[in-house]
């Protein structure tokens, strides 16, 4: 009965995924793992998160359900008997319109994900259909409707529509013609007005930005409130930055709301929806005593803003489908240190900065880039260093490439940290900073990602 072993094939629909399921069978009957989640991920199946299992019973062969493409993915089955399943693409997209069949029986299940139409008929009696989804049933979920008898897709029915068990509601369903597609959900990028944040728009065409103003993260009862239910990504590249006054008693309230308990909120609200949450992190949540900090290094922040960011990235981690991506250095269209550098090097001054903070440049770009193809190779869950790549330089170091570069007629002058720290204003402490900051970047390299030199986008970022 059935095979052997458990098998994931793939079909003309994008996404669309036949499962093989092993029976095992005796003179008493079978068995199968109708659902394994461990098994099935392994074997290629999306791990979708399923929230409510449903059962259907079809009284004899020929009761034939409508074509419907639902607003959540959905695993279905044959718990008893045979049914014929047809499937069609009304996404929007290359592959609308497109049809797959398939028999099934109590071994064979079939991934369908959202927006593809799913329908079956009966071929004997006494059938019963199982389907888990992930997410509740509402009687106002917005469905896509296909008529069973379109002449476009023409699917092959075993039995006559016209002798079918069918109700009058799923006879009267659009044409495809009539059909408008199921629109991809798109992504939400909260934290748009940052840096970060314009570097991501122009990376993903059509997502939603948000600003501080739209969706405050330190507001966690905004963020409970806010309708993620549209998205199907959610990146997050908002966060409280102010390392030096997050050492003072506002900046302290203010960094642990940003970073911390809005980042749980956010988390909580992306494992709800069943969404893929991606968060930026930084090289503070580590001491800086390793010569190159790894994703799985245990976290042991010096300061305060670095204890904000280590507590968000332990409520990110337990998010389902969740993107923790740990940089440093951030360079983008904004305030930032080549920024400053550059103003100090056209106006001719000599700046003092610290040669004993290593680390590596990560550009907005470049940063955006990784994440989008995090996104669209389907990389596996998790923690991610993404930094540009190259020898670590220390901050004397890149100021003087700025300045080189640019021709400037000042000088920099190397000067360790506690000389820098020495000429502040008392009022005005400075917050422990890592001296090693280089991120490890072997996990990203294995995804296929080739990450830019650092001096090369420098380079293209000065012109």
């Amino acid at each position: 009965m059935g095979g052997d072993a458990l098998r994931v094939r793939e079909t003309g629909i994008p996404g669309l995924l036949v499962v093989d399921l092993p029976l095992h069978g005796d003179a008493r009957g079978w068995f199968k793992e109708n659902w394994q989640r461990a098994k099935m991920v392994a074997a290629g199946l999306p791990d979708f998160g399923p929230v409510q299992h449903s059962v259907a019973h079809n009284g004899r062969a020929g009761v034939t359900r409508g074509i419907h493409a639902e607003p959540w993915d959905k695993f279905v089955s044959v718990v008893h008997g045979r049914a014929f399943g047809a499937w069609v693409d009304l996404r929007e997209g290359p592959t609308f319109g497109a049809v797959h069949t398939e028999e099934l029986d109590e071994a064979t299940a079939v991934f369908v994900p959202r927006g593809v139409g799913n329908s079956y008929q009966t071929l004997v009696d006494d059938t019963v259909y199982s389907y888990l989804v992930n997410d509740h049933w509402r009687p106002d979920a917005d469905y896509t409707m296909l008529n069973l008898a379109d002449e476009t897709v023409a699917v092959p029915w075993p039995l006559p529509l016209e002798t079918a068990e069918i109700s009058e509601k799923d006879r009267a369903h659009p044409r495809l013609a009539e059909v408008t597609p199921v629109p991809a959900r798109p992504t939400l990028v909260i934290g748009a007005g940052g840096q970060l944040g314009q570097a991501l728009l122009a990376a993903f065409p059509g997502a939603v930005g948000l600003t501080r103003d739209q969706l405050d993260l330190a507001d966690p009862g905004a963020v409970e409130a806010f309708d993620l239910s549209p998205y199907a990504v959610v990146i997050n590249a908002a966060a409280y930055t102010a390392v030096d006054l997050a050492e003072t008693e506002q900046g302290r309230r203010e960094a642990w709301a940003a970073n911390a308990t809005g980042v749980a909120a956010l988390a909580r609200a992306a494992a709800r929806h069943g969404l893929t949450l991606v968060h930026y992190s930084s090289d503070y949540v580590f001491d800086g005593t390793s010569q190159e900090h790894h994703e799985d290094e245990p976290l042991s922040p010096l300061g305060v803003y670095g204890q904000s960011k280590a507590a968000g990235d332990l409520a990110v981690s337990v998010a389902p489908r969740h993107y923790l991506l740990r940089t440093s250095w951030v360079v983008g269209q904004g305030s930032n240190f080549v920024a400053t550098m550059r103003s100090l090097a056209e106006r001719g001054a000599s700046p003092s900065v610290v040669h004993d903070q290593v680390g590596r440049l990560t550009f907005a770009d470049d940063l955006a880039r990784a994440t989008a193809h995090l996104l669209s190779t389907r990389a596996p869950y998790g923690t991610y260093n993404v930094t540009n790549d190259g020898a670590p330089a220390s901050w004397e170091e890149v100021a003087r490439q700025v300045f080189t570069r640019l021709g400037a007629t000042g000088t920099v002058r190397a000067v360790s940290s506690a000389e820098y720290a020495a000429g502040r204003d008392p009022q005005s402490p400075l917050a422990p900073r890592p001296a090693r900051s280089v991120l490890r970047l072997d996990r990203l390299r294995a995804t296929g990602f080739a990450p830019r030199d650092q001096w090369a986008a420098l380079d293209e970022h000065l012109r």
